[in-house]
């Protein structure tokens, strides 16, 4: 089958295009791009003439794991979504009830740091289940050091992870800070071994807590230069708060320096997590000026008014979705700490999507569009429109190439070395995978917002997922599950 695209501004970040011209896709493979109909008319052919015509976005931080969610990230312009900050354990189960339910999105999971440590630190075992992992992250029996059997136990089971096709390894460290920094070395070492990047949230700044076992950024560049291995500094803009000077002018010189390190951001003053995580105790709160109000239950909408209230409820439902707000994004300063986070050079978007919840704990859902009730961090559904909004038609911070550069080639090439097919993806020249999203340039923009959370974005046309229609002009097709598993080279 033959789709031709025509007229549209096409945006290679590949090769550096930005012109007119027509695009066609064979077979989910892009075949041709030029003026005048390259390579002959397809079957279908659709005319995208003033639209922006760019490789899909490639999210390398979403906790998405179903339709539902993967449908909001289409309508935001997402192709491929990944869960590799945390990953899911086992990675081959994680794969295989993907494909089994279908995704609307390409896939992908890294081998979960957090999951091997708690099966052995504390006899969990991994289900491979988003909503497990959550409860986990409020179990402090797997947040301690582990003795030299232990690490060499849990890294067994990471290593076993990459060879079964985890696309690298995904590190919580700031869900377990009191670590010994020995054993993050441990995991770079292996990571620069098996030639796969690591994934890392990282633990608190010293300036937050100045008894910490090491610098959650410093660190991570120390590491890299240490070991040479590759190495993703997650969501910059959280962990570093109204740090982020300091942490990426860190993180600059120790990238002058030869350090591997990637960055990402995302455009929101607050994050989400489990209730129970470490960093959301009332002491380490203060520690980083914040309260008990600055936390608010996703589902029910509760702002904690007192330390007793969050004990409680970090007591008896330590897996609970929350919302924490560490930045205000009507206050100009905050605003422009956000804004410092993703211009930083070479900064990759990515959204840190939540699923979508409904009561009773359901998180997947057939309907389209959504239906009522459902909850989410509004980064779920608008991360990259957002962005887009942001970054390209209200500041001119970025020209359309740069943006799609941050969105969609950038992201790929950390995926080059452990997974060769990202090397098809994040381009839009011949040969490239034809992941492809249409936009409207006077109209992207973000619709989501923290009281109603999974209204789709607003100004994506089409979207091509392995050269399948996903969305439609502007509609989503509910018949769309051309989603194929991204994973790691066996070894």
């Amino acid at each position: 089958m033959r789709t031709l695209l025509r007229g549209g501004r096409v945006i290679d970040p590949a090769t550096g295009f930005d012109g007119i011209a027509d695009v066609l896709v064979t077979d989910g493979v892009i075949t041709a791009v030029g003026a005048g109909g390259p390579g002959g008319a397809g079957d279908t052919e659709i005319d995208v003439s003033g639209l922006v015509v760019g490789p899909g976005f490639i999210d390398l931080h979403s906790h998405v794991h179903t339709i539902a969610g993967q449908r909001l990230q289409a309508m935001d312009g997402v192709t491929t979504a990944l869960d590799l900050e945390a990953g899911l354990m086992p990675v081959e189960r994680a794969y295989a009830e993907a494909a089994a339910a279908g995704r609307p999105l390409h896939y992908g999971f890294s081998a979960s740091w957090g999951s091997a440590r708690a099966k052995v630190l504390a006899g969990i075992e991994p289900d491979a289940n988003i909503g497990s992992g959550l409860a986990v992250l409020g179990n402090t029996a797997w947040q301690r050091s582990s003795s030299p059997g232990e690490l060499a136990a849990w890294l067994s089971l990471v290593d076993g992870e990459l060879a079964a096709g985890a696309l690298g390894i995904g590190v919580l460290l700031g869900y377990a800070p009191a670590t010994d920094p020995g054993e993050f070395l441990a995991v770079a070492r292996l990571a620069k071994e098996a030639g796969v990047p690591t994934y890392t949230h990282v633990r608190e700044l010293v300036e937050v807590d100045p008894a910490t076992p090491a610098d959650g950024s410093g660190e991570i560049a120390i590491v890299a230069a240490e070991t040479g291995a590759a190495m993703h500094h997650c969501h910059v803009n959280s962990t570093s708060g109204r740090h982020v000077d300091r942490v990426l002018a860190e993180l600059e010189a120790g990238r002058s320096a030869g350090s591997r390190v990637t960055v990402e951001a995302y455009p929101y003053g607050a994050g989400s997590t489990a209730i129970g995580a470490a960093f959301l105790s009332p002491e380490r709160l203060k520690m980083k000026g914040l309260s008990p109000s600055s936390v608010v239950m996703l589902e029910t909408g509760e702002r904690f008014s007192d330390e007793a209230r969050l004990l409680q409820v970090r007591a008896e439902d330590p897996g609970a979705p929350c919302i924490l707000e560490f930045l205000d994004e009507k206050d100009p300063l905050d605003r422009a700490l956000l804004h410092q986070a993703l211009a930083f050079p070479d900064a990759i978007v990515a959204s840190d999507a939540m699923p979508v919840f409904w009561k009773d704990g359901v998180s997947e859902s057939a309907e389209w569009p959504l239906p009522p009730g459902g909850t989410t961090h509004p980064r779920t559904a608008g991360t990259y429109a957002k962005t887009l909004r942001l970054m390209v038609r209200e500041s001119g911070a970025w020209t359309w190439l740069e943006a799609f550069r941050r969105c969609s080639y950038l992201p790929a090439r950390v995926l080059d070395e452990v997974a060769p097919a990202a090397r098809a993806k994040g381009r839009l020249d011949v040969g490239a995978d034809a992941d492809i999203v249409v936009l409207d340039p006077a109209a992207i923009t973000d619709a989501a917002t923290y009281f109603d959370s999974t209204r789709p974005s607003v100004g994506v046309r089409h979207l091509f997922v392995a050269g399948v229609p996903v969305v439609s002009d502007g509609h989503l097709r509910t018949d769309a599950f051309p989603g194929r598993p991204l994973r790691g080279e066996p070894r």
